[in-house]
């Protein structure tokens, strides 16, 4: 069994294509995407769901998203466009509102009204104090350092916890911490894809469906291990050193040698499944072959 994360899934969610069924378009897991429109643009995206993802993820695995553009706006680097995909409704409501009334305008201009004219006037004017909040900017930004200064006070009123700070690592060897995240993703979608084949192959509980599986098992321990060990060299090393950065390269190239190495089980079951008796020959090797790596990776 694939033992998957909540962040590696969702993940996996955000990155896996689209399926289209008529007009109508769906994630990977089934669940209807919705269309959203703006003046000047028509996005579909996957929404990632809240509390799974940090900021940081969410602007690499969704940046066309709306939770992505929640982030830039209180990063202060959003801009307009952002604005208008959160409040998509807006410019169709407002052109809505300024039709009907400018017909109520025309019969109030005749009656020559005053008191009628002045809330003509301020019903003219209250959506546009309306739009100036809302494309204001830097209330984005004031938001979230409100909520930031705010859970920061509630923190410190627990006088009996002991501050740690967070441990962040070294600035300089964070540039492999995405290659690693996509890695994990990357090791996941191709594993389910082997487990189906497998299954699809060799019915349970034959002596070599259980062969098949232990070995996958054992590739997905080894790829955590490296994939935890390189990830606990970024964030406790305490200095950049071409030996730190030479043990991060080492596990990620273990990780890719495992990648690989299912991948290549994946063209052979593919083959196997309508071809001769040859190709099961090929299997059993590839499958010697990747016990040899996971010792091989083991001794290292």
């Amino acid at each position: 069994m694939t033992s998957e994360t909540p962040k590696s899934s969702e993940i996996k969610r955000l990155t896996s294509p689209l399926k289209f069924e008529g007009l109508k378009a769906y994630d990977s897991y089934g669940k209807p995407i919705k269309y959203s429109e703006t003046l000047s643009d028509v996005r579909l995206t996957v929404e990632p769901k809240k509390g799974i993802l940090t900021d940081d993820e969410i602007l690499q695995y969704a940046p066309l998203s709306k939770a992505a553009s929640q982030v830039r706006l209180k990063r202060s680097f959003g801009d307009t466009q952002d604005v208008l995909y959160l409040h998509e409704s807006i410019p169709w409501i407002l052109g809505l509102y300024y039709v009907i009334l400018i017909c109520v305008s025309i019969s109030i201009i005749f009656a020559k009204n005053a008191i009628l004219m002045a809330i003509l006037l301020i019903l003219f004017i209250i959506p546009l104090i309306y739009l100036y909040h809302i494309f204001k900017l830097d209330k984005y930004v004031e938001a979230q350092t409100k909520g930031i200064a705010s859970t920061s006070k509630t923190y410190k009123k627990d006088t009996n916890k002991i501050e740690v700070d967070e441990i962040v690592g070294l600035e300089s060897l964070k540039e492999y911490e995405n290659e690693i995240s996509n890695l994990n993703v990357l090791f996941s979608v191709k594993q389910d894809v082997v487990r189906n084949l497998i299954k699809k192959r060799f019915e349970p509980p034959q002596i070599t469906h259980d062969k098949f599986i232990r070995i996958i098992d054992n590739c997905e321990k080894l790829f955590n291990i490296q994939s935890n060990a390189a990830l606990n060299i970024i964030n406790f090393a305490a200095e950049d050193t071409p030996r730190v950065r030479g043990e991060i390269n080492n596990k990620i190239d273990a990780m890719k040698r495992i990648i690989n190495q299912i991948e290549d089980l994946t063209n052979e079951l593919v083959i196997n499944i309508s071809s001769d008796e040859n190709s099961k020959d090929d299997v059993d090797d590839l499958l010697d072959d990747m016990e040899i790596l996971i010792d091989s990776v083991k001794e290292y």
